[in-house]
């Protein structure tokens, strides 16, 4: 079975900015592959798909999470 190379929560929140945005664009490119891969027939590995769908979750989690902090630091 294939080891897929997750970027946990807690990583995520020790990225910078434009790292989180670049994890959040490889994330979203790897659903759309998944996908892709599911419609033709060729996905192997099913569990792909809501993995891709959790990175995609925690990233933007951590950057809600920093909006709201400077929301709350500026007002």
């Amino acid at each position: 079975m294939e080891q897929v190379n997750q970027v946990q929560l807690r990583d995520m929140r020790r990225l910078s900015d434009p790292e989180l945005a670049d994890e959040l664009k490889t994330a979203k490119e790897e659903l759309f592959n998944v996908r892709f891969q599911l419609a033709t027939r060729q996905l192997k590995n099913y569990r792909q798909m809501p993995a891709a769908r959790r990175r995609i979750a925690r990233a933007l989690t951590v950057m809600q999470e920093r909006t709201a902090s400077e929301r709350g630091a500026n007002g």
